[in-house]
């Protein structure tokens, strides 16, 4: 195999940036290439399209060469059925053949999945998971941020399923205080756990606004309605989760994004989640906080063309 079969290439496709990496023989301590170009997603359709084929060639002038494969971290989903994107914050995207746009205009073969499974993907490669579960076949990694996520990897792969939604636990149903989601369904997982749900609640308490790292200082000094909100979210963190263990029963869970690096989600978190599962009282399952941190999306981009 030659040095160039050896080297992974991702990007990581946001709504204000995209960000290239190559990968080495040697994984995330071998980064060959890494930058990152303005998505201008405000700009169009056409001008995302064209803001990939600038790092590409950025990519192409370092390395010296064009690889026959990339991998590409969405903010939404390719629907395998239809071959256009769908769920993407980036509006302009959906509906979008955004695989074949790409295979076209770079003459590569490209593989996407998105966010939420690039960051499974990396932590099972070359983070937590390679790291201290090297055994693990199945693997959920989960992003609690400005919305929720889920990412299942399988035999080191990312599983994307029939209809391209696999590991979306976010929009499963969760609680009918969490309120109409922007999906179309009311009470989802989303609209209870994620970071701004969690602000919500806790203005709805207290009468007044505060952002998480706030909500959290309050909630240490004893104030209710704090403690309030981190009873919800350590009750529903437990029963959103059980029905993942229940139904996959995962090797590791590894939890990502901003809620996410709450400590008590490791510790009262998990023992709730335990009190949902449904084996007699016991929870084997390591549930884990992530080691690659912002930069998981781009390396598991890369790891999609492994």
């Amino acid at each position: 195999m030659s040095k160039q079969e050896k080297q992974l290439w991702g990007i990581d496709l946001g709504g204000t940036k995209a960000e290239g990496v190559v990968l080495g023989p040697g994984g995330v301590e071998d980064i060959r290439f890494r930058d990152r170009v303005p998505t201008g997603a405000e700009n169009g359709y056409a001008h995302i399209l064209n803001q990939i084929a600038t790092l590409v060639n950025l990519m192409e002038q370092q390395m010296g060469y064009r690889p026959e494969r990339l991998g590409i971290g969405t903010p939404g989903t390719l629907d395998p059925k239809l071959g256009t994107m769908k769920g993407c914050n980036s509006e302009c995207m959906n509906f979008m053949p955004l695989k074949s746009d790409l295979e076209k205009l770079l003459k590569m073969e490209i593989a996407i999945a998105n966010d939420a499974n690039c960051f499974a993907l990396a932590e099972t490669q070359q983070g937590v998971v390679k790291r201290n579960y090297p055994q693990a076949k199945v693997v959920f990694g989960v992003i609690m941020g400005t919305g929720v996520g889920g990412g299942l990897v399988v035999d080191g792969k990312a599983l994307g399923g029939l209809q391209g939604i696999a590991g979306e636990w976010g929009h499963n149903f969760l609680d009918g205080s969490g309120g109409p989601c922007y999906c179309g369904k009311s009470g989802c997982v989303e609209k209870v756990l994620a970071g701004p749900s969690l602000e919500r609640y806790y203005a709805s308490v207290a009468g007044q606004a505060k952002t998480m790292k706030e909500i959290y200082a309050l909630y240490q000094s004893g104030d209710r309605a704090a403690t309030e909100t981190m009873q919800r979210l350590i009750h529903f963190f437990g029963k959103a989760l059980s029905v993942i263990v229940n139904i996959i029963d995962p090797d590791v869970i590894v939890i990502g994004g901003g809620v996410g690096n709450i400590p008590e989600i490791y510790t009262e978190g998990v023992e709730s989640v335990r009190m949902f599962s449904f084996n007699n009282g016991v929870l084997d399952t390591p549930i884990v906080k992530p080691q690659l941190g912002d930069s998981a999306g781009v390396f598991g981009a890369a790891y999609l063309v492994n």
